[in-house]
């Protein structure tokens, strides 16, 4: 057991505006951030303020250190000055010890070394880790852990991407279902008229079409600045939702703490769909009684009117026609976005009675039901294999598994690229770090 200032030195170093400029995934460590995208190259006037990390380094983020915003640098560049950059000495592998400060055992040890007056914004100095205790196991056994935990990561991350790529298949054969649903009916033989609508085409004759703001009322609900701070809610971020479902826990979270995009409020019936990063296609039905439900302002609030279905509406929000004409009509490169009148000016056809709206529903469930099921256990088998590879890591990096005797296969060999599958989904928390390390 050594101190970390036994292990490691404290790197400054400023001035270096020709390096790439690195993120932190909080899976899988340190990373090049992609500078392709326009909003992070507002950043570049401040890269004479970034501090330069050098591959073999470590550097972590003094805010989320307790979640496992830690990693290796994998080459040269520049991190945010909310971050603190430490060199290892010969006696430490970095790749290790980044293995090590991401268990759930010394994050909770990060929390007691931190300071803030907020509890989530508590932030780790090097001051306090340079006191942290470490493991320390000779060099040469570092460095197989480290082979061994490449190793294993190699078969979970294929495991992974199998179950993604499962996931996107059935996903695809739901959504074919809604399509045709929502736009033929379940009368094969009916008449049909054309819609008025191009990228629609032609729909049953009985069917009304008219604006989306003629079958909705967008965004009705919204919370008050003057809300007691103390209030508590479950927190929907443009993270939370991919087509037609949630794909985390909601954060609970109260208002005084809450951001300030935290105002639209749901009710039962409603759908949301994403209107900033339109192509991340987020959109959920709230299917439960809830009075604790508050969406980002990145989401548009739908709320059905008279003569519409609610969870008719849902689906067809979720089609591949309306979601098209969305990522068309949206703005920007980057971060696409569009706005909420020229959202409620689409075309949309329903069905002219309720019971027949409420009938391709049931038509939609029947069907989709099993695809539901199997990608409810693909999204539960991902969980459990990333439960996994937590213990597996803890036990390793204290020694509860010897895999000193541990010698690579064939199949044990992963690129990073691959490796890169085992952070989360395209939606992963990722810091758009500005100059004073604010996101």
């Amino acid at each position: 057991m050594l101190r970390n200032g036994r292990l490691f030195s404290h790197r400054v170093e400023t001035g270096f505006p020709d390096l790439p400029i690195l993120e932190v995934s909080l899976r899988t460590g340190v990373r090049v951030r992609d500078m392709e995208n326009l909003k992070r190259k507002q950043v570049m006037s401040q890269k004479e303020k970034y501090k330069r990390a050098a591959e073999g380094d470590i550097a972590y983020n003094m805010m989320r250190m307790w979640q496992g915003a830690v990693g290796p640098v994998p080459v040269d560049g520049l991190v945010s000055p909310a971050y603190v950059v430490v060199k290892p000495y010969p006696e430490a592998n970095s790749a290790y010890f980044s293995y090590l400060f991401r268990t759930s055992a010394y994050m909770r040890e990060v929390n007691k070394y931190s300071r803030g007056i907020v509890a989530d914004r508590n932030r780790l100095y090097w001051e306090s880790f340079k006191q942290m205790p470490s493991l320390v196991p000779p060099r040469a056994e570092q460095d197989q852990i480290v082979a061994y935990l490449r190793a294993q990561d190699a078969h979970i991350a294929r495991y992974i991407l199998a179950k993604r790529e499962l996931i996107k298949l059935l996903t695809e054969q739901k959504l074919t279902i809604i399509d045709h649903a929502v736009t033929r009916g379940l009368d094969p033989n009916v008449r049909l008229k054309p819609s008025g609508i191009e990228w629609l085409g032609e729909v049953p004759e009985h069917w009304e079409v008219k604006p989306l703001k003629r079958w909705v009322r967008i965004n009705a609900r919204t919370l008050s600045e003057k809300t007691d701070p103390d209030f508590e809610f479950r927190y929907v971020d443009i993270g939370s939702v991919k087509t037609g479902r949630l794909v985390k826990e909601l954060e609970h979270i109260r208002f005084e703490a809450a951001p300030s995009r935290a105002r639209r409020v749901l009710r039962r019936g409603d759908t949301i769909i994403s209107t900033v990063r339109t192509y991340l296609r987020a959109i959920w039905y709230v299917d439960e009684d809830a009075d604790d439900l508050i969406a980002s302002t990145g989401f548009a609030v739908l709320t059905p009117g008279k003569g519409v279905e609610p969870e008719y509406l849902g689906y067809v929000i979720q089609s591949s026609s309306f979601v098209n004409r969305v990522t068309a009509n949206s703005i920007g490169i980057a971060y696409p976005a569009i706005a909420e009148t020229v959202l409620g000016r689409f075309l949309v056809a329903l069905p002219s009675t309720v019971d027949e709206q409420q009938s391709i529903v049931a038509h939609i469930k029947s069907e989709s039901t099993p695809l539901d099921d199997a990608i409810t256990r693909s999204e539960e088998e991902i969980k459990l294999i990333r439960e996994y590879r937590d213990r597996l890591i803890a036990d390793v990096v204290t020694g509860q598994i010897d895999v000193r005797g541990w010698r690579p296969g064939p199949d044990d060999v992963a690129s990073d690229e691959e490796l890169a599958v085992l952070g989360d989904d395209e939606t992963e928390l990722r810091e758009d770090e500005l100059g004073d390390g604010g996101e």
